[in-house]
């Protein structure tokens, strides 16, 4: 990780001895996970997932998630089967939760894994009567969970981590190193979205991800995307951007700042075809999303950009990937827009920043390509 100036817990001890008598009387041969809610985070708990398979060789993994997450969880070999989570994020539902999970109830599930930290996560575990519930401490989740964790972020400072950790009996602390996340996409499919976009090969591929689903302050400011397009199409690269459909704005604005030969996918792409892409990138540039993190398990050449949020939390894990963030006080701050309007944490990360650590990640770019006319993008660039 660059950082720039600017221009092994338990559970509860009163649980301890009850979760481990469960987990040893208890066979694991059927785990059900309620996964997380964001496709970043959904990609970092494989290393979970690998460690329940070493652990338990024959168990059936089943992951109780949203629907936007399944077609990833379907890419891994891990997982069984997907159950679509029907709650909506923040909705109670309490009466709805109960029968979903008396119907679960028959699937005779061995061991429930809550990896979201909300109270009603862990409600259809418990109403499904799941004998062994794992997760961690938080929102008064005593009754539901009867493998209750106390988090030690000290310990465990990234979410990887503290996935992988609730995948381990009582009192074991993870193995570490632990294994990067890793997606791998046949050549076939590969070729099919290709073809299905209209799509060639002819010049090396620089993907960008210019949204962010949680928010505006993570994301670098369009014109410094539209330069750093500019950059590399001049160097002999073609530009795709990709992203979901409420990125499709953003990236029109990136190609309106003088970048018509770029292609705007946002919107026109499943997630299975954004790992198809992903997977042809020579260089990869990407806000903090679940986007970064798909890049990262493909190990694709990397550049991420971090502004309000931290790498010491969710970093791309690649030997691949690059970091870049500037070391200012009030970053990070995890907030979906800045809080004191300035958004110096991205506005303040220059595309020259960007340029001159591409220029030692890609040989053979020029390192100062700036023997040009203002371009629309370094118009609006000095408009910032």
């Amino acid at each position: 990780m660059e950082i720039l100036q600017p221009a092994d817990t338990g559970a509860y001890p009163a649980m301890a001895g009850k979760s481990s008598k469960l987990a040893q009387s208890v066979g694991m041969n059927k785990i059900l996970i309620v996964g997380p809610s964001w496709v970043g985070d959904t990609m970092l708990m494989q290393p979970m997932l690998w460690r329940l398979k070493q652990l338990h060789p024959d168990c059936k993994i089943d992951v109780l998630a949203p629907p936007w997450t399944e077609s990833l969880l379907r890419a891994m070999p891990e997982v069984s089967d997907v159950i679509i989570n029907p709650f909506p994020h923040g909705v109670l539902q309490l009466l709805e939760r109960y029968r979903f999970g008396k119907k679960l109830s028959h699937e005779q599930y061995d061991h429930a894994i809550v990896l979201p930290n909300s109270y009603k996560s862990a409600l259809v575990p418990f109403f499904a009567g799941i004998p062994v519930r794992t997760g961690f401490v938080g929102e008064f989740r005593y009754k539901l969970l009867n493998d209750a964790r106390k988090l030690d972020k000290e310990v465990m400072p990234l979410m990887v981590q503290r996935f992988a950790h609730l995948a381990e009996n009582t009192g074991v602390t993870i193995v570490r190193p632990l294994s990067d996340p890793r997606l791998e996409i046949s050549p076939a499919q590969r070729d099919a979205t290709l073809s299905k976009l209209g799509l060639d090969l002819d010049k090396p591929v620089a993907v960008f991800c210019p949204g962010a689903e949680f928010g505006p302050a993570k994301r670098w400011p369009v014109p410094y995307f539209a330069e750093i397009a500019q950059r590399l199409q001049r160097n002999g690269y073609q530009v795709w951007l990709i992203g979901s459909s409420k990125d499709s704005e953003i990236a029109e604005n990136i190609i309106a700042l003088g970048n018509s030969g770029g292609r705007n996918l946002c919107g026109s792409t499943d997630l299975l075809d954004a790992i198809a892409l992903l997977s042809c990138a020579q260089l990869v540039i990407s806000n903090d999303s679940g986007l970064m993190h798909l890049a990262a398990a493909l190990n694709r050449p990397m550049l991420a950009l971090f502004g309000s949020s931290s790498p010491q939390f969710t970093p791309p894990l690649s030997g691949q990937a690059h970091i870049l963030k500037l070391d200012i006080k009030c970053s990070p701050c995890f907030k979906r827009e800045c809080p004191l309007g300035h958004f110096n944490c991205m506005r303040q990360l220059t595309p020259a920043m960007v340029w001159g650590k591409l220029t030692t990640l890609l040989p053979g770019l020029m390192e100062n390509d700036n023997d040009h006319a203002a371009t629309p993008a370094q118009r609006n660039i000095q408009s910032l």
